[in-house]
């Protein structure tokens, strides 16, 4: 039997045998395997695109079915998420500014911490929405910027 090949949180998985999935309902499942339990619930299920959220023991996991067209697309290199490149960081809003997460020189990847911003008693953390290598910081803490003020430049 050939065995399939899943895609579990985007890291590629060879299905295993062995594996026994006994469901309460049409949500609630216990899944053994190797002689341990493991509770699961499922949370999503598109049977169009072979994708199933799951949640086992606590924790989600996206699932999907590995099929021929996912080859062809991962060979024509559409599989890949395109990332933007910041140029410059912005402020949001008014504010002081709390914290500098960065240095000149520093490489950042999207969802790092750039730096805190205080707005109407409350401390904001900017993250990266891109990629980028830090060129100029341009703001020191405790100094308040306008809405729109250029922070941080990137390479």
């Amino acid at each position: 039997m050939e065995n399939q090949i899943w895609n579990v949180d985007q890291k590629e998985l060879v299905g295993a045998e062995g594996a026994v999935i006994k469901w309460d309902n049409e949500t609630f499942f216990t899944l053994t395997y190797q002689g341990k339990k493991f509770l699961g619930e499922l949370l999503e299920e598109s049977t169009e695109s072979n994708l199933l959220r799951l949640k086992i023991n606590h924790r989600e996991f996206t699932i999907k079915k590995k099929g021929p067209l996912d080859d062809l697309i991962s060979k024509m290199g559409l599989d890949v998420p395109k990332v933007k490149k910041m140029k410059e960081l912005q402020a949001p809003m008014p504010g002081r500014v709390v914290n500098i997460a960065i240095e000149v020189g520093q490489s950042i990847e999207v969802g790092d911490e750039i730096l805190s911003l205080e707005a109407m008693k409350m401390e904001n953390v900017l993250k990266a929405e891109g990629i980028g290598v830090v060129k100029a910081i341009l703001v020191s803490p405790n100094q308040v910027v306008d809405k729109g003020s250029v922070m941080i430049e990137f390479e």
